[in-house]
């Protein structure tokens, strides 16, 4: 019985070391093996009792041991979609002829503004801290309450009510937020003529 048993156990350690050596040897994924799918640039990965396969988004396959180091390269930056990034990132507005940059947030509302830049409004006074305008356009909103308006903040009032707040102050009203403009002027008394533009 137990010549039986070291037979078994003989079979399995060599199944098992023969399939590690085909796997790393011959850079095939192992037979026996646990896989895990879309991990990044991995496309698939195989666990196996010794190895690791890694299936890449290029195409290529790499097998290692477990206690090898290995990182997976990652996946090249498209240069469309680093610009679209750039872009996502700060905008710039012209008030009253003076030009100022925008440093936007990232949301649905702001995917939303980018596309139907550029455009001009003309934003009428309210309570002596804001300039608003109602859009035609009704956006995705998340609205909550920011607690603090801070001075150059843009928020979106309700679904298509976009303000340019030029004071500093605490309110009890919730807004989506779009940007923020960096080193706004304080603005006189009346309305603003607001040039956005990508």
């Amino acid at each position: 019985m137990k010549n039986k048993i070291k037979v078994i156990v003989s079979i399995l350690i060599g199944i098992i070391l023969l399939d590690t050596i085909q796997a790393k040897c011959l850079n095939h994924r192992p037979l026996i093996k646990m896989t895990k799918y879309d991990i990044g640039n991995v496309v698939k990965k195989d666990i196996g009792i010794f190895v690791y396969t890694y299936h890449l988004a290029s195409g290529e396959k790499v097998t290692v041991y477990r206690w090898e180091k290995y990182a997976p390269p990652e996946i090249p930056k498209d240069e469309n979609t680093k610009e679209e990034s750039d872009e996502m990132k700060n905008i710039k507005v012209t008030i009253n002829d003076k030009k100022y940059e925008v440093i936007l947030e990232e949301n649905e509302t702001v995917k939303e503004f980018i596309n139907l830049l550029p455009q001009e409004f003309m934003m009428e006074e309210l309570n002596g801290n804001e300039k608003y305008v109602y859009m035609n356009h009704s956006f995705t909103t998340n609205e909550s309450n920011p607690k603090h308006i801070t001075k150059g903040d843009i928020m979106l009032y309700k679904k298509n009510c976009f303000v340019i707040f030029y004071k500093s102050f605490d309110t009890s009203y919730s807004y989506t937020k779009i940007g923020h403009i960096n080193n706004l002027d304080d603005l006189e008394d009346g309305s603003i003529t607001a040039y956005f533009e990508k």
